[in-house]
């Protein structure tokens, strides 16, 4: 017998007794966490890394995880997948095999999550993903999959809507988009959310992922005279974009990039250049969520964030962290680690974390809460959308 299994099975002889339940010793629930650590997505892995680092620091500080009646430890098995999708796969594979965890969270990007989202579903292992928001992610049929990003049109629809309504004078619209899945189909959700509002796409092209010089792209795109431009992809690819306009000379009246403004790194790289690019994500220091996990409220997550990285926590660190406090929320509401009832368990939703409200549509993915828009203004991200949390309106720039 396991000693989980004589664990229990004296605490409930103790319970039929009359005496108290006690703790014990219990070996770790084990999480797989594939992670792009080298390579040119290391700078995300890293905050990745950063968010389940301060969850399970805090999970532990208290104890552990309650399942039912004792309190069991987090342990995070990391594997550097060297931001090469079919090495996280791999790595997926060994985690669910070799080391055989309990349950896994997904590589960095839609692209790698859906990838080793095969991997999970073929153990019938959960799969919490902290960064997959591309709904071509989630159109496997699988059941063992589960994200904590809304989908890619909730970060476009409410850009556009803003453009329309704050920019009457901006007609034509500009659009780069990394050829990698998760930042293509935000370009097209941008496509589709200009066109739906009478704007004209004058330029979409993609980028290939390896790209290290725009400024080929770049000429065309001032030749095509946009009002706005946008720009998706990875905070290397953005910082490098950003300074190229400007050393050809691109202005627009509204410049949004995806989601590198989010990071401080991209403020700091890119100085005055900065100012008045908008961005939109998932979740940002300025929300205001109460909840029930083990951080208390977005308030007290960002506190303790700042304590043990002396920085503050962006929508990344924060995923990182909120896929861990759901999984820490589903455990303890099923009282168990079984994963059919664990999986049921998130299914049903209804998890009031610091990161928002979270609950999944039929195929996995999160529906229940509404990403910021924002803008840096004088090297600080303003928050300009939704109503009951912003901070200022919409800045245009002088082309």
């Amino acid at each position: 017998m396991s000693r989980h299994r004589l664990a229990a099975l004296a605490v409930a002889m103790l319970a039929a007794w009359g005496m108290p339940a006690v703790s014990f010793a219990e070996a770790p629930i084990r999480i797989g966490a594939p992670l792009p650590l080298t390579g040119a997505l290391s700078p995300e892995g890293v905050k990745l890394q950063q968010g389940y680092e301060l969850w399970k620091d805090t999970v532990n500080a208290a104890g552990g995880i309650a399942v039912g009646a004792i309190k069991r430890p987090v342990e995070i098995v990391y594997y550097d997948y060297q931001s090469a999708t079919p090495k996280a796969v791999q790595l997926a594979e060994k985690l669910a095999t070799d080391d055989k965890v309990d349950f896994m969270f997904g590589p960095f990007g839609s692209g790698a999550s859906k990838a080793a989202s095969t991997v999970s579903e073929r153990y019938g292992i959960p799969m919490l993903a902290p960064t997959a928001s591309s709904v071509e992610v989630y159109d496997q049929g699988y059941k063992n999959l589960f994200g904590t990003f809304t989908a890619n049109d909730t970060l476009s629809e409410p850009m556009a809507e803003i453009v329309k309504a704050k920019a009457p004078n901006v007609k034509r619209v500009a659009i780069l988009a990394r050829n990698d899945l998760y930042p293509l189909a935000l370009g097209q959700e941008f496509e589709k959310s200009s066109k739906k509002r009478g704007l004209e796409v004058v330029y979409f092209e993609k980028y290939a992922i390896s790209t290290l010089d725009h400024a080929s792209a770049l000429t065309e795109i001032k030749a095509a005279k946009p009002d706005w431009i946008v720009a998706t992809g990875y905070i290397n690819d953005m910082i490098l974009i950003r300074k190229q306009m400007a050393d050809l000379g691109i202005k627009a009246q509204i410049v949004t990039m995806i989601n590198a403004p989010a990071y401080q790194e991209f403020i700091d790289a890119t100085g005055p250049l900065a100012d008045n690019v908008t961005s939109a994500t998932w979740w940002h220091p300025a929300v205001r969520y109460e909840s029930k996990d083990v951080f208390g409220s977005a308030a007290k997550y960002t506190e303790m964030f700042q304590k043990k990285f002396n920085a503050l926590p962006d929508f990344t660190n924060a995923t990182g962290s909120s896929v861990g406090v759901v999984l820490q929320m589903a455990i303890e509401k099923a009282g168990s680690i079984d994963r059919d009832k664990i999986r049921e368990t998130l299914a049903k939703g209804g998890f009031d974390t610091f990161f928002g409200p979270l609950s999944f549509n039929s195929v996995g993915q999160a529906v229940s809460y509404v990403p910021p828009v924002f803008q840096i203004q004088n090297g600080k991200p303003v928050v300009i959308y939704p109503d009951v949390i912003k901070g200022g309106e919409l800045q245009l720039g002088v082309r």
